[in-house]
This record gives C-alpha cells, structure tokens and sequence, in this order.
C-alpha cells in the first residue's frame, strides 16, 4: 500500500488502505457488473502511477503561531496538517516546501492567505495563491519577487479579484504516438489532472476510431481530445459553455497549426437546439451548419440518406440531459468518455436502445479514491 503517513487520517485517498491492486480491483468490481447488463466484451483496464500522478493540487493553508502549514480536511471534516502529498508529481512535491519557507518569511504573502492552487505542465509550475483580503500593491511587488525567485508564474485571487502577474496558464505537452500536441490550460478551467492517464485515454479513443466524415464534439474543454481527434475526420464542429476554455482552446489550435476545428459557445442543449431548427441563435451567425455530414440529422431517415456520422461527449459528473442524449442517439458512431460510471450506467441504459457497445474501458484516473474514469464506443444497432 502507499507509504504515507496520514493513511487512515486524510480525507483525500479513502482507499489508501488497501494495495494499488485491491484499490483497483476493488473500483472494476463495483462498476463492472452493472455494464454487464448491455456488454459481454472484454473490459480495458488502464492502470495508473501508484504515487506522483496528479498534475494538479490545491491545498488549505492553514496559521497556526503566525505560520502556515498546508493542510488537507480529514475524515471528520477538520483541517489535518501536513508537510508533504504523495499523490501529487514530483515537482509539486519538490516545491511545496520551498514556496511555504517564502511564504512564512514575508508578512505580505503571509496576512490572511487561506489556500494555495498548483498547475504543471511538463517544465512549468503555475501557482494562485487565495486570500481573505484585498491584494494591494505592496502583496504585487512580493509576489512578483517570489515569482523571480521560484522561476513560476504567479496570481492571487480574493473576492471579486485576480491579480495576473504574467500569465494565467501553462502549456502542457500531450504525446500521441509521434505526435506532440501543445495544449493550453488555463486557471481555474478545467483540466484533466492525471497526465499519464489522459493520454491512455486520448489514444484508447483514436486507437478504435477510423477515419470518416466530420466530427460533433460536446463539452469539449479546453480542446485536450478536440485537437488530437481532429486528425482522424475532416471537420470538427466542437461545442463548449465555459468562455475560458473556447479561448484557450482556440489558442491551443493556433499553436499546433490546426484549422479544421470550429468552436461554439453553447450549452449541449442550446446545440441541440440549432441542430434541430428550433432556435436561431446570434452565436452561430458565422458557422454553416449545414456542411457538417451531420447536420440532417434529425430529418434522415435513416442513416442510407447521409454519410456516417460521430459524435463524442465527454460531460460533466452530471452526465447527459435527456435531450441531449436524443441528439447523441441519432449519431451512427458514439465515443462516451465519463467520470461518473453511475451516470454513464443511467445514460447507457437509453443508449443500449438505438446503439450496441463495441469498446468498454476503465480509467484509474483518480488512484485511492471511489472514482474511476470510464470510456464507452456505440455504434448505432
């Protein structure tokens, strides 16, 4: 099992207890029989780093004697101290301990600071630190010390505040196969935290996709498998409700050379909407809808009448709303990427109707908690 010494006490890994295995076994197990209800296939299984496999982290600072300690919730909702995190990447946990010292040697950074947020990409480590307070330019000139002094990039966030002194991003390098792709992520966007593990799943999708058509992407982020499945169809038409991550992703396709991806602002709902003519929304007053192969969708037949058509969602915890999942049931291709195998279960139940599934995987994204990453691919009966 993992040799941390707050197993048992933090809130954080609640299946640290067991061996890397039995943690596995013990997620594959409790999800595996339900999908056997509509899958008789053989089920991936993608295995993960046991120890510094999160890219990203956040942690409660917590004072005591005028210094701070970082701190996580324990089993009984209290702050535990801590002075280092196992789960997080090497360089997280090489640097925690440095950026505490700064900290705790200037009153400035010190005054009501309450949290502390970390990002890495491959050779970059983005801090935010958060405070109860209003950030004046005194807290500017120190933080712009630290930020020379680490080698980081630096903001600080209060209420109603984000202070950037360089820049609010970093630029992970996503490899697949002999592909590098260079993707933007931004603070406080979503993105995926397992590095490792995205990539197993960005070419599990790949590696059981061939070429055809154009391709409808809901929920789409920051682009982590837009820009990557761009390669495999003509033309990408990708939805996403977040500003922040249509921007980074928009910027992400500048920097990889890509031009056969368009954007949308919208909600899957407000999509499905234009697909099926309801509404005429002002967003989409620059993009011709009907060159997509998929946008007779919901007239056709059958699918005789239009080329095959695909469809990938990766969606919140949530899962699929209904009317997005009538939208989805009309693709002849589905690529389903879920972070909640219990919405997945419900939404696959009304799949199974219209779809048979052909791929089924797990993802040990989150190692040592209940949750597990899933990815399913239909393909319509």
């Amino acid at each position: 099992m993992m040799d941390c010494k707050y197993i048992g006490k933090c809130g954080s890994c609640l299946l640290g207890g067991m061996t890397y295995q039995e943690q596995l076994d013990y997620k594959i197990k409790s999800h595996k029989e339900k999908f056997m209800e509509f899958y008789n296939g053989e089920f991936e299984v993608f295995r993960s780093s046991e120890v510094s496999f999160r890219a990203r982290a956040e942690f409660k600072l917590y004072h005591n004697d005028q210094k701070v300690s970082y701190a996580m919730v324990d089993r009984d909702k209290n702050y535990l101290c801590i002075d280092k995190c196992l789960i997080v990447n090497e360089q997280i946990q090489e640097f925690m301990p440095k950026l505490l010292e700064k900290i705790n040697n200037s009153e400035v950074l010190l005054q009501r600071v309450f949290m502390v947020e970390f990002m890495t990409s491959e050779d970059e480590i983005l801090v935010t630190l958060v405070y109860h307070k209003k950030l004046e330019d005194e807290w500017i000139k120190k933080a712009k010390q630290l930020q020379d002094e680490l080698n980081i990039k630096v903001i600080g966030r209060s209420r109603g505040q984000k202070i950037v002194l360089d820049e609010d991003f970093i630029t992970n390098k996503l490899h697949i196969s002999d592909t590098i792709f260079s993707i933007i992520q931004k603070e406080g966007a979503f993105s995926q935290p397992n590095r490792y593990m995205n990539t197993q799943m960005v070419s599990w999708v790949l590696n059981n996709l061939s070429k055809n058509g154009d391709l409808c992407e809901l929920y789409c982020g920051g682009g982590n498998f837009t820009l990557p499945l761009s390669k495999k169809f003509d033309k990408v038409l990708a939805t996403e409700i977040s500003k922040t991550s249509i921007a980074s992703a928009k910027q992400s396709c500048d920097l990889n050379g890509i031009d056969n991806i368009e954007f949308i602002r919208m909600s899957s709902e407000e999509f499905t909407s234009a697909l099926k003519g309801e509404r005429i929304f002002n967003r989409l007053k620059d993009i011709d809808l009907s060159k997509y192969t998929f946008s007779n969708i919901f007239n056709s037949i059958s699918t005789s009448s239009y080329p095959s058509s695909t469809i990938f969602v990766d969606p919140p915890r949530a899962g699929l709303d209904i009317d997005t999942t009538k939208l989805v049931s009309k693709f002849d291709t589905i690529i389903y990427i879920s972070c909640s195998p219990d919405t997945l279960y419900r939404d696959l139940k009304i799949l199974n109707e219209t779809h048979n599934i052909v791929k089924f995987a797990f993802f040990d994204q989150f190692v040592w908690s209940e949750h597990i990453e899933s990815g399913a691919i239909l393909i319509k009966k």
